[in-house]
């Protein structure tokens, strides 16, 4: 997820910890700099080995002090110590402490590089041996250091080297997020402050005046380069069309933040339910708006109108403010709700969005063209169909149907009726008693429908048959909204994908619970995996997980625990049919 700023301040770090580590790794790396080149040296003057040795011992206590300060490894901690003790011991040995000195740059090689790989890590690689080469040269330019010019230009050109490396594999090199942010600003300073030493080393070639005043601009390019790793990298920069999933920092939380369909004109603008029910959210120093709940849908949604191009959104809560970069393109379409789907924004907006948040959390950044409502899918058709047929060989008489006036509803009422005319089975526009409700209606209408019928029931006995959803019905607000629902699916929300998306939401957008719409677009291309034949999916709300038709009890299965990945949270979710074939 990505945070609008980039810079430092958005690191989930603590200062101390980091200047500990920062000021660890530097004196580390000047240790090991004598040491790697000690062998150049004949007789190593009384003042460097004073120094190296003081050096060392800092280095040690910073080590054992970050066990404490900063949950360092102990084993780590130790055998950091053990080695720039070796070295300072060893200063007169120049064979093995040139050996023991390499393992150190290895061991700070695998503290900077903080899990990177690839290129990534091979310019660690030669970035911090470099630069330790450097320092070591710096302690020790006297005339026994043979050639100070030519190896000062040579360590100054792989330094640049290196960090253009860093630089070109960062995926920011090219846009605006270079100057913009502290990592892309970090980055700059790890190329350009040792081009400038290599210059320096240029200009004063033949002194070792060269190392002396480079050492700063390399001092500073070194903790530069340790402190990358604590710098999480900035956000993507946002495209329009391409709906923006960022973090705010609000009152000290971090409060998740989704803005659909990232156009021009109306955008619904998305937050958790964890969030609370006091965000307000301005455009362009607008009025602000208060994110409030929608029927249907978890959490608060506030519409609000997008100026075209490069700008910013503002969300506040009480007196904390903070902004979300939003570029939405020039492309304004031809009415007010601006170029991205035309249910993007109204009342199946917020299946779109979660559909949309979907795609997001799986790492794709996809343009919104469509919504899930613009159109009746072959998949639904089939299973709504084959719904009927399942109320049929129960012997419904009649079905009662829910819907609206989206594209999607008005196709999946007139299947409806062709099934249920096909099977003899009456479609009733009023609630009877021998009847099933079917509710094929986006989300907002969905809710209603089921609190009226709940409440009906509650008064006289109507829908015998049960209370049915069309497929992309199944989510929290709607199947809580009774005490018992029925979905016809192609998937189990019990097993490995479903359960896994589930869990990606949920830590991905502050607890937020799965949709079906949300679902297919996290599975992209892997839709076809959790495509199997329709069964009918009873969901209550109860604590208990009953087993399905033929399932063996699983021993020591929690029974009434709610565990992560469950698609509707105190409620269970059981198969009541057989696949239907038919």
């Amino acid at each position: 997820m990505e945070h609008p700023h980039g810079g430092l301040e958005a690191a989930d770090v603590s200062a101390l910890p980091l200047i500990l580590r920062l000021a660890l790794l530097l004196v580390t790396a000047f240790v090991a700099g004598v040491g790697l080149v000690r062998p150049r040296v004949a007789t190593l003057p009384r003042h460097v080995t004073v120094l190296t040795v003081a050096l060392a011992a800092s280095s040690a206590g910073l080590a054992a002090l970050s066990v404490a300060v900063a949950e360092v490894s102990v084993l780590g901690a130790a055998a950091h110590v053990v080695l720039v003790a070796a070295v300072a011991l060893l200063l007169g040995k120049p064979t093995p402490v040139r050996w023991l000195s390499v393992a150190l740059v290895l061991l700070l090689v695998v503290e900077t590089a903080a899990g990177r790989s690839g290129v990534e890590f091979a310019a660690d690689t030669v970035y911090v041996a470099a630069a330790v080469a450097w320092f070591g040269v710096t302690v020790l330019t006297t005339s026994a250091v043979s050639r100070p010019g030519p190896l000062s230009l040579t360590l100054g050109g792989v330094l640049v080297v290196a960090g253009a490396a860093r630089l070109a594999t960062s995926g920011i090199a090219f846009d605006r997020r270079v100057y913009e942010t502290g990592f892309g600003l970090v980055l700059l300073a790890v190329v350009v402050l040792p081009l400038v030493a290599t210059v320096l080393a240029a200009v004063l070639k033949g002194t070792d005046r060269a190392y002396r005043f480079g050492a700063a601009g390399v001092v500073a390019a070194f903790v530069g380069w340790s402190a990358l790793a604590a710098i999480p990298s900035p956000a993507e920069l946002p495209e329009p069309g391409v709906p923006v999933l960022a973090e705010a920092s609000l009152a000290g939380q971090r409060v998740p933040v989704l803005i659909s369909p990232h156009r021009p004109g109306r955008n619904l603008v998305h937050f958790p339910a964890s969030a609370g029910n006091r965000v307000e959210v301005s455009v362009a120093g607008g009025p602000a708006v208060t994110a409030t709940p929608r029927a249907g849908a978890e959490g608060t949604w506030a519409e609000v109108d997008l100026p075209a191009g490069r700008g910013s959104v503002v969300v506040g809560l009480g007196e904390a403010r903070d902004q979300v970069r939003i570029d939405t393109g020039t492309d304004t379409g031809s009415d007010t709700r601006g170029a991205g789907p035309a249910l993007a924004a109204g009342a199946d907006g917020a299946e779109c969005a979660s559909a949309a948040l979907g795609g997001l959390l799986s790492g794709r950044r996809d343009t919104l063209t469509a919504c899930p409502a613009d159109t009746l899918s072959t998949e639904d058709d089939q299973a709504l169909r084959k719904l009927v047929g399942f109320l049929a060989s129960r012997g419904v008489a009649g079905i009662t149907v829910r819907g609206d006036e989206s594209p999607r509803s008005t196709q999946a009422a007139e299947t409806i009726r062709t099934a249920a005319a096909e099977a003899n089975v009456r479609v009733d526009a009023d609630p009877l008693p021998d009847n099933a409700l079917v509710v094929v209606s986006g989300w907002s209408a969905a809710q209603s429908a089921l609190t009226t019928a709940a409440a009906q029931q509650a008064d006289s006995p109507v829908y015998s048959f049960g209370l049915y959803l069309a497929p992309w019905l199944l989510n929290a607000p709607l199947v809580t909204s009774a005490t018992t629902v029925s979905v016809p699916l192609r998937f189990d929300p019990r097993e490995h994908l479903p359960v896994s998306y589930a869990v990606a939401v949920g830590n991905g957008f502050g607890g937020e619970s799965p949709t079906v719409a949300g679902f297919h677009a996290w599975l992209g291309d892997r839709k076809p995996l959790a495509a199997g034949e329709v069964q009918v999916f009873a969901a209550a709300q109860v604590t208990v997980m009953p087993m399905g038709p033929g399932e063996a009890h699983a021993p020591g299965m929690p029974m009434t625990e709610e565990l992560a990945g469950q698609w509707v949270p105190k409620a269970t979710i059981v198969p009541v049919s057989t696949p239907l074939l038919s």
